[in-house]
């Protein structure tokens, strides 16, 4: 399939068919999915319809790696294919006729109808098939109508050049909808073709589809790493950009996660494959690329809506054109019906149809390309719009990875405290209770006790039994409930203005101590919400912080801070916000989901986990907080292609009407204004491939104004 008609073509006649229902056509990727009541229609009769309708349908195997046979393929030089034969077919015959015409004058006129009828044969089979399925006004059969009407009239050698140059730009749409495919098959064709698996000690080659869960494979310095999995041996440092789009290698040691399609780069590897193929990083992000190009734009539902309307108004335009002039006001019959052919070719709406999918495929394949997941090109459309955007802290602005910066006693030893603190936040898996876990490890006089009675105080804390002491760790608005905290009001207020986050411990109602731990911000937050300014988006952090903290971190990234804040009212932020304009949230997509949900645009960060991939409207696989700028920036720039594909479409039509009622083109023009301006709506559009560019000359992306 070569444009939006193709599969209207197929979906119209398939949708007559009894027991199909719900038939979803992809044109980028060349797919046909649909469910169907195999009592009233077999799956054969389906890829009957198909090939009737000229096209060769290969049924595609979803149980292995998330690529099609087809992405496998070498691509077909265009001149062994149907439509580059049909064209070299008509060019011959019209230099044929050409030739002709100089030796023996008289025999060209039928030489010219010869390689009209020749040429024509197979576009008007497909009209007349398509025509039978239901769905009468193609392009095919357009130009059928074209055609004869022009053999009619004698116009034999325009009627041969409309063939030939028709043929000619079916050939070029191939080519160009062969290159916005390339994209997304050469991110699948990246995972390589064997793996180097370890058995019994000693490592075979093995095909890397056939890696399962829990098998050992060694990655040798430059190989690229075959399967998801997790370092088990090995201290090496790992190209991730074609993956995540991040330039810098990252460096990997025992318990590092890997992705398939990874280079590694210093030393062996041995890794344990965690998923298979099909579920590989890689496999995931295709498929989502996929599903996303299937989802409509408004803007693509709003045209192929009126692309069914705008079809047979410009049949009937064109009989009028035809038909009327010569009725009513004595014309020439023989130049109305051809102003009339020639308005019918100029009506197609090709161009039309397949200027939004085209952008938004674009789009789609250079953001994966970059560690940019966009779920389709609703949300291109909402992201375009974006003119707020808020970020949870933990884990999007900082790095998620908070540590101990201070203990501080107010009985006993500090050792202690952290011991007590310790034995309770075990039970934990929040990021503040891992960083004590992890701080009373590393102190051998802090060696944990036991807990008992441990239960989570939901967006509060966490309290406990500790022999027969009962504590409570929290912030310090909720320790408040339990104890006084005048004796540690001035050192958490130091604390805090320092950008720390203090948590409490109480002890049987009594204040024991203060935690103190600090949340590194991102290398690059701060630059990435200046990005965010430059292209006139407001940012505000939202954190759970106290307001002191939440502040500090604020100045130091460059943005408002909007502190105390349980999940459920972060929520209830966003959406006063949308009421004031669009916004997008930026979260972990676990944490912050009601967040996430209530924003026009929800974004997940985090390096390719399920939920930073499923659970929101988009996600950077990179943790960089400059991706949200550069997802707006693409998201513009779409819209902008799109605005310019419509533009060339609609503007290449109303010239060359004018110019055909008033008899200064003919169908030569008509077939060039059509086809041509195809091509170049769908050339327009692969400009999104070079959206980014290495500006740096070390293979970091920038974003491009827009």
């Amino acid at each position: 399939m070569d444009c939006a008609s193709c599969a209207n073509t197929i979906k119209t006649a398939l949708g007559r068919l009894p027991g199909t229902d719900d038939i979803r056509i992809s044109v980028t990727n060349e797919t046909l999915a649909l469910k169907l009541d195999r009592g009233l229609t077999p799956e054969t009769d389906i890829e009957r319809q198909i090939s009737q309708l000229g096209y060769r349908p290969e049924r595609v195997d979803r149980s292995g790696p998330a690529t099609r046979p087809a992405a496998e393929e070498p691509a077909r030089a265009w001149w062994s294919q149907p439509k580059g034969r049909i064209a070299l077919t008509a060019g011959l015959l019209v230099v044929l006729a050409y030739g002709a015409s100089l030796v023996i004058p008289q025999a060209a006129y039928l030489i010219f109808v010869a390689a009209t009828l020749i040429a024509a044969a197979p576009i008007s089979r497909r009209a007349i098939v398509a025509a039978m399925a239901g769905a009468p006004f193609t392009i095919e059969m357009l130009m059928t109508i074209a055609v004869l009407g022009a053999l009619i009239i004698g116009a034999a050698e325009e009627a041969a050049i409309v063939v030939f140059l028709f043929s000619v730009g079916e050939v070029l749409e191939g080519v160009a909808a062969s290159r916005a495919r390339a994209g997304i098959r050469a991110l699948a064709n990246l995972v390589p073709q064997t793996a180097m698996l370890e058995t019994g000690g000693a490592l075979r080659e093995v095909p890397a589809a056939s890696l399962i869960v829990g098998q050992i494979v060694v990655v040798r310095p430059g190989d690229r790493v075959p399967a998801d999995g997790t370092v088990e041996d090995g201290f090496s440092s790992v190209d991730e950009a074609p993956i995540t789009g991040e330039s810098v290698p990252k460096a990997k040691e025992p318990g590092e996660d890997v992705f398939a399609g990874s280079i590694n780069q210093d030393a062996a590897l041995r890794v344990r494959v965690e998923r298979a193929a099909n579920d590989n990083m890689i496999a995931r992000i295709v498929t989502l690329v996929e599903e996303a190009q299937e989802a409509q734009a408004p803007t693509e539902r709003f045209i192929d809506r009126f692309s069914r309307i705008y079809m047979p108004f410009i049949v009937a335009l064109s009989a009028l054109v035809a038909v009327v002039p010569p009725l009513a006001f004595g014309g020439a019959w023989d130049e109305w019906i051809y102003k009339g052919l020639t308005l019918l070719l100029i009506g197609c709406p090709c161009a039309l149809v397949i200027s939004v999918p085209a952008a938004i495929a674009s789009s789609l394949s250079a953001g994966a390309r970059h560690g940019l997941l966009i779920k389709g090109g609703v949300i291109i459309e909402k992201l375009a719009g974006i003119r707020t955007v808020a970020l949870d802290k933990t884990g999007t602005l900082t790095e998620g990875r908070p540590e101990v910066t201070d203990v501080i006693a107010l009985t006993g030893s500090e050792d202690a405290l952290l011991a007590m603190a310790a034995a309770v936040e075990a039970h934990s898996n929040h990021p503040l209770a891992k960083a004590i876990v992890a701080r009373a490890a590393a102190v051998p006089a802090a060696a944990m006790r036991d807990a008992t009675a441990v239960r989570a105080v939901p967006g509060k804390g966490m309290e406990g039994r500790v022999g027969t002491a009962a504590l409570f760790i929290g912030a310090p608005r909720f320790a408040a409930e339990r104890a006084n905290l005048d004796a540690v009001s001035e050192t958490i207020a130091r604390l805090e203005n320092d950008g720390k986050t203090t948590v409490v411990v109480t002890v049987d109602g009594a204040v024991a101590g203060v935690i103190a731990l600090r949340d590194q911000p991102r290398p690059g937050a701060a630059a990435g919400i200046a990005a965010l300014k430059e292209l006139g988006v407001g940012a505000v952090m939202l954190t759970g912080d106290n307001a002191r903290t939440g502040a500090a971190i604020g100045q130091m990234l460059g943005l408002e801070a909007r502190a105390d804040m349980l999940p459920a009212d972060k929520a209830d932020v966003i959406k006063a916000m949308a009421a004031e304009g669009p916004v997008a949230m930026v979260g972990d997509g676990i944490n912050d989901a009601p967040a996430l949900a209530s924003a026009q645009v929800g974004i997940a960060m985090g390096s390719g986990t399920d939920v930073a991939l499923e659970a929101a409207d988009a996600a950077l696989l990179t943790n960089d907080v400059a991706g949200i700028a550069k997802l707006i920036g693409l998201a513009r720039a779409t819209m902008a292609n799109i605005r310019q594909n419509i533009a060339i479409a609609l503007g290449l039509k109303a010239l060359f009407l004018v110019t055909t009622i008033i008899g200064a083109t003919g169908l030569w023009m008509a077939v060039i204004a059509d086809t041509g301006g195809t091509v170049l709506v769908t050339l327009n559009a692969l400009r999104l491939l070079g959206h980014f560019r290495d500006r740096n000359g070390d293979g970091a992306t920038t974003v491009t104004p827009s």
